[in-house]
């Protein structure tokens, strides 16, 4: 019938329409299955700001300007980057309740953190490698660890220590004797001109030290002697002059140390570096020694110290490394002792002014009390209720 098709089944589709729809069809299932594989691949408890990766065990929070740790993180994780983020103050409740018993790595890098408080590493029990390169610390607690004794392998402090202050709590914390396995040390770029006496004394598993690029004058006070296992010290880019005998023994009797940079610091080639010019001429424990030069006096500027005659070198300056540091302080005790004296004269000259400028003061408070004692009396006596209250003394 011709009308059949208006009220019974539609006609077929063209076969284009056909195949577009089913293309549609395949394009919607790919889109499906490719976003099942993307799900799949971000893990469950994955912090929103992170990039984690199962396989590594592996967690990323990079430059996300965090100002506290993602208290969601996965309770596997190995690997821990928080580096260039604003996280200032680390105290024991920084990390989550639960210890993060697998985390092996933890970075910290480029926070400018200011505050390590007591326990706040505690929980973290099997830590073994901890950058803090790149803080401010104004403080360090010795307890940041906690009690027990720590698994802490590598610890790296480069640039990262704002003042001696500071430096002195990292030496506290080093003696406490719980870094019995730390083995990689790294105190570079920090600007130090000197170390706390025992500062190394109980780090009996060290191999490698760093201390390149600080300011260093001496290693007066400073006792290697504990540091049986290290292999590599870098004291390159410092500022010493010289290393003296007990310095050079200690030195040389540390039994694994093959690998010693003394280069680029200002060696001064007087009598006073006989010890070290001897000992680089037998030595080979430095690294590099036919390229350590002389910086003073003028005419041996350059000159290999290897290659120095060890017998007739002059005396150009004291025998003692502190001699010209406690020089600046006895000049700085005389010219504050004589500001003092020039103050004390100008008091005494103007004795008598200052006499009568005193007497002054003391006459004015004297009136000024006496007149409010007699208002307090006007107000007092009700027979003279009716005199102002402003009336003039």
């Amino acid at each position: 019938m011709p009308g059949c098709c208006l009220w019974g089944s539609a006609p077929p589709a063209p076969s284009g329409e056909r195949k577009g729809a089913g293309w549609l069809e395949l394009l919607l299932l790919l889109l499906l299955i490719l976003s099942g594989w993307v799900l799949t691949q971000q893990p469950v408890g994955c912090p929103r700001v992170c990039e984690c990766f199962v396989e590594e065990k592996t967690v990323k929070c990079a430059n996300q300007n965090l100002t506290e740790v993602p208290p969601d993180l996965p309770r596997d994780v190995q690997n821990l980057f928080l580096t260039g983020n604003r996280l200032r103050d680390l105290s024991s409740g920084a990390f989550p309740s639960e210890p993060l018993l697998e985390l092996r790595n933890l970075s910290l890098r480029g926070n400018q953190l200011e505050q390590v408080g007591a326990e706040a590493f505690a929980r973290l029990p099997n830590l073994k490698q901890l950058d803090l390169s790149q803080s401010a610390l104004l403080w360090v607690s010795p307890m940041a660890f906690g009690n027990a004794s720590s698994p802490l392998e590598e610890l790296r402090l480069s640039n990262s220590l704002y003042n001696y202050s500071v430096v002195a709590a990292i030496a506290e914390l080093l003696q406490r004797g719980i870094f019995q396995n730390l083995k990689h040390l790294d105190l570079s770029s920090n600007g130090l001109v000197s170390l706390p006496p025992g500062i190394f004394s109980r780090l009996p598993s060290l191999q490698h030290l760093d201390l390149h690029n600080n300011s260093l004058v001496s290693l007066r006070d400073v006792s290697f002697g504990a540091l049986h296992q290290l292999q590599r010290f870098d004291l390159g880019d410092n500022a010493l002059k010289r290393l003296r005998n007990d310095t050079l023994a200690q030195l040389r009797g540390l039994p694994w140390l093959t690998r010693l940079d003394l280069g680029r610091n200002a060696w001064v080639c007087d009598c006073g570096i006989e010890d070290l010019a001897r000992w680089l001429k037998e030595s080979d424990q430095v690294e590099a020694k036919e390229a350590l030069k002389c910086s003073e006096p003028e005419e041996k500027q350059n000159s290999s110290l290897v290659s120095l005659p060890i017998s007739g070198l002059e005396c150009l300056e004291p025998d003692d490394d502190q001699t010209q540091l406690q020089t600046s302080y006895v000049f700085l005790g005389i010219v504050l002792a004589l500001i003092g004296a020039i103050f004390l004269l100008v008091l005494y000259l103007n004795r008598k002014g200052i006499k009568k400028w005193m007497y002054n003061i003391r006459d004015a408070c004297r009136d000024h009390m006496e007149g409010y004692h007699y208002r307090y009396e006007i107000n007092a006596d009700p027979r003279l209720t009716h005199l102002s209250s402003n009336s003039d003394v």
